[in-house]
């Protein structure tokens, strides 16, 4: 059930969300935002972002979460990790599954995955070069979508939700991280070029496209306590989802890109 706020307060946080956070996302178009995304992953601040991660403690806890099985990934054996920058996740998912789990690992970037390849230093992700709103992987192909601090890069989310649920198997899952409009959240709007999320707008849109909320998801007691970390959720596309209610398109291939 959505937490609903009172129309003063909601209408508050909207004003001050688009005086703070970064503008570039609402006022560039889709394709030169796109752009500019990917010259910044591409440049020095894509180097740096696994360092970042370590840093605030993000990859290290979404590992943990892994491990105690509070998203259990052992149960998946078809993954699709998208965003996977330089493999904060894509590693851990890498240790917590068995060896015959598929693992996919998607971003815009070609050299953040040449990052991730050298860093993970393993054969056994698939590294394909794709763009979240037009995912190149035929649908149902994956049971399993991570999703870890990249939608915000959407000023709309609903496009890249819609691949998501596209791709997914009925009663497949979800794992989506996003930046939350606290203070926190909008100082990570500036030095990552992205917009900030509420919760009640994320679950909205993610109930629209046909991933309802399973789960709601801390990195730690600490997080929950004082509302830190960002959401975390785990939707699930319905086993009886209608086909016919979003517009579907099919890939034919699955296309690799050697990095």
């Amino acid at each position: 059930m959505h937490r609903t706020r009172s129309p003063q307060r909601a209408k508050l946080k909207s004003r001050v969300r688009q005086l703070v956070e970064f503008k570039g996302i609402r006022q560039l178009s889709r394709q030169k935002y796109t752009e500019h995304i990917r010259d910044l992953y591409d440049g020095p601040a894509g180097s740096v972002l696994a360092l970042a991660s370590l840093i605030s403690l993000h990859e290290p806890l979404v590992g943990r979460m892994l491990r105690k099985g509070r998203f259990d990934v052992t149960r998946f054996k078809r993954i699709l990790d998208i965003g996977s920058g330089a493999g904060q996740i894509l590693g851990h998912l890498l240790r917590a599954t068995d060896s015959d789990t598929q693992i996919v690992a998607c971003d815009l970037s070609h050299q953040m995955l040449k990052r991730a390849r050298n860093r993970i230093k393993s054969e056994r992700p698939d590294y394909i070069v794709g763009d979240m709103t037009s995912l190149p992987f035929p649908s149902e192909s994956f049971d399993c979508v991570t999703c870890g601090w990249v939608i915000e890069h959407l000023s709309d989310p609903r496009p890249g939700l819609k691949e998501f649920q596209r791709v997914l198997v009925p009663n497949g899952r979800v794992f989506l991280l996003a930046t939350e409009d606290t203070v926190s959240g909008f100082l990570t709007s500036h030095t990552w070029r992205c917009r900030t999320y509420n919760r009640q707008e994320l679950q909205e849109a993610c109930e629209e496209m046909g991933l309802p909320w399973h789960e709601q998801l801390w990195l730690s007691r600490v997080h929950r306590f004082f509302k830190l970390g960002g959401i975390l959720v785990e939707a699930q596309k319905p086993v009886a989802a209608e086909s016919d209610s979003i517009s579907l398109h099919k890939a034919d291939s699955m296309p690799a890109v050697s990095v």
